[in-house]
């Protein structure tokens, strides 16, 4: 325990947070500590601080915050053993054998990978050496080469109930295993059978190079005609982009969205490596997120059709609150890139990608849909739609471009539109704060807290329970001498002893204590909570004096004298003392 706590502590000092978050955030120094917008959920105002002195971070949006390795978790959506691993890497240091934390977990992640390798090798062999050739005779319809096909790993799921899952059996992997990697599914009886069949195959790659899923194609009119590998330990649909792994390494701040795997394929084939699709759904947060850490501009690549139009819209959205510039592709002449770049080729496809359309101009048309703007009604119509398009404009300078555009189309002095739209920014302005504070108030109050929910009948006791827990941070050489004024049977909340105790535990047994040594014990969203109860307390210097009144709070809370104490009262008697 005491090497595995000494690499810890030398795993975090190899890699300072402000250093790691700012490879995938913007992070801006406030005095001695940063500040950046948070990457686990969408926000304007930046609401997410990274504090060196304890080298963790904390957002009072959402209440995400740990260490280092709580970050590559939550953000890489890493198991601790496999964040842990990251950051060696990353550092070039050598990870204890006698110290690997491997969880059940992990292992289970670590047999779906191999057996997803597996399966990629099989559906591979059989597109190039089966007998049926008919996804073979797909692609080469598709114009795919064979230097395309061994670079996606493209394959081919026999017409077979059992070719796959009786060769996973036979490398020793159990149906329970098979069926938790979305392989193999039971039948009513039990048995178990392919869920992959008669389908061309395209393998879903992580960041770090695993095989993570499958899609697979119908060749026929069956349906469905796209099957996706369903959520496991490994796998998220909503969270992952397919070829993303390529596209991360290209030399460009641009990364072009397409609708489906076939046209990604197609438009990497003519040369552009800086292409992804979705996994058979529209965009999420998640996914817009995961683009921001890469991209500085999207364009969206969507088919023409009318389903196509909308996803655009709503991807216009996901992308603008992560702060990332859109542009639309209009093909005319093509339904989609693919069929685009076979007609027209690579350089007018990069003529295209280069010319395309803002996302203000996209939207703006779209405001005119359906409306007469010979008539007086049509054009005040279009004002009050295109006012909330111009108002959503972050850029003073583009925004000033497209009211000009705006009061021409509607024969109306510029200034007028220009005041109409100042009036929806202030107003915007004040719902966005309004609506931001109600956010961080909430996550900071116990009025609904699902995580600590006994806090809500013990509001008192929790506080002095935090206010414990914050006083120990502080002070971990004490620990001993802590627990024996404050045991934690004394605590009423059952998260906050199951914190409070294992801060104990690892401060009596560890030289070199650090937030690092919990992350691989407590969930992402209790990493958040210990971090909330660090940054919260802050303001208010806890000494002994305070801590001692929170120990006889708990050790009386049922006496009358407790339960008749506000809450108001008890912060006031925590703030008297603490200026003692």
């Amino acid at each position: 325990m005491k090497t595995n706590d000494e690499f810890l502590y030398r795993l975090r000092t190899a890699n300072p947070i402000d250093t790691v978050m700012g490879a995938y955030v913007n992070i801006i120094r406030r005095g001695r500590n940063y500040i950046c917008s948070c990457p686990f959920h969408s926000e304007k105002t930046p609401s997410c601080t990274v504090f060196t002195d304890t080298q963790s971070f904390y957002c009072f949006g959402c209440g995400a915050g740990g260490d280092v390795i709580t970050f590559i978790m939550k953000i890489e959506n890493l198991d601790f053993t496999e964040a842990v691993k990251l950051l060696a890497q990353r550092s070039g240091l050598e990870i204890p054998k006698e110290n690997s934390r491997d969880s059940q977990l992990a292992k289970r992640k670590t047999r779906i990978y191999e057996m997803n390798r597996i399966a990629a090798n099989f559906f591979y062999t059989q597109l190039i050496r089966g007998n049926d050739k008919s996804g073979l005779r797909y692609f080469a319809d598709r114009k795919l080469s064979p230097q395309t096909i061994k670079k996606y790993g493209l394959g081919y799921a026999p017409d077979s109930w059992n070719a796959l899952t009786d060769m996973l059996r036979s490398k020793g992997y159990s149906n329970d295993e098979i069926t938790d990697a979305w392989l193999g599914s039971r039948s009513k009886k039990g048995n178990i059978f392919d869920i992959f069949r008669k389908r061309v195959m395209f393998p879903i790659i992580d960041l770090r190079g695993n095989i993570i899923g499958f899609g697979g194609r119908v060749l026929d009119n069956s349906q469905p005609k796209y099957l996706n590998t369903g959520a496991t330990p490994v796998f998220d649909k909503g969270s992952n982009l397919f070829s993303m792994n390529f596209a991360k390494n290209a030399d460009t701040k641009r990364l072009i969205l397409c609708e489906g795997y076939m046209d990604v394929i197609a438009v990497n084939q003519a040369g552009f490596e800086n292409v992804v699709a979705t996994l058979g759904t529209a965009i999420t947060p998640d996914q817009a997120r995961l683009m921001s850490h890469y991209a500085e501009e999207v364009v969206i690549a969507y088919d023409s059709d009318g389903a196509g139009q909308k996803a655009t819209q709503k991807a216009i959205n996901h992308f603008a609150d992560v702060g990332i510039r859109t542009r639309i592709l209009r093909m005319n002449g093509a339904k989609d890139p693919d069929e685009y770049i076979k007609k027209f080729g690579h350089d007018r496809f990069k003529m295209l990608i280069d010319g395309s359309d803002d996302a203000n101009d996209f939207m703006l048309d779209k405001c005119e849909e359906g409306l007469d703007l010979s008539t007086e009604a049509g054009r005040v119509e279009l004002l009050k739609r295109a006012s909330k398009v111009l108002a959503a404009i972050e850029s003073p300078l583009e925004r000033e471009v497209y009211i000009s555009r705006t009061s021409r189309k509607c024969d109306i002095p510029t200034e007028v539109l220009k005041t109409h739209i100042n009036g929806l920014l202030k107003k915007n302005s004040r719902t966005e704060k309004k609506s931001e504070w109600r956010n961080i108030t909430s996550k900071a109050a116990y009025s609904r807290d699902d995580l600590n929910p006994e806090a809500q009948e013990h509001k008192k006791e929790a506080r002095a329970e935090e206010n414990i827990i914050y006083f120990l941070l502080k002070h971990p050489a004490e620990a001993a001498e802590i627990e024996k004024d404050a045991p934690p049977d004394i605590f009423i909340t059952a998260l906050n002893r199951k914190i409070y105790t294992s801060l104990l535990e690892k401060m009596k047994t560890s030289d070199k204590f650090t937030l690092s040594l919990l992350a691989g014990e407590f969930s992402d969203e209790e990493m958040g909570r210990i971090s909330r109860i660090d940054v919260t307390n802050r303001e208010y210097a806890i000494n002994r004096s305070v801590f001692t009144d929170c120990v006889n709070v708990l050790k009386s809370y049922k006496s009358s004298d407790s339960q008749n104490m506000s809450d108001d009262d008890l912060r006031k008697l925590f703030r008297s003392k603490s200026k003692k």
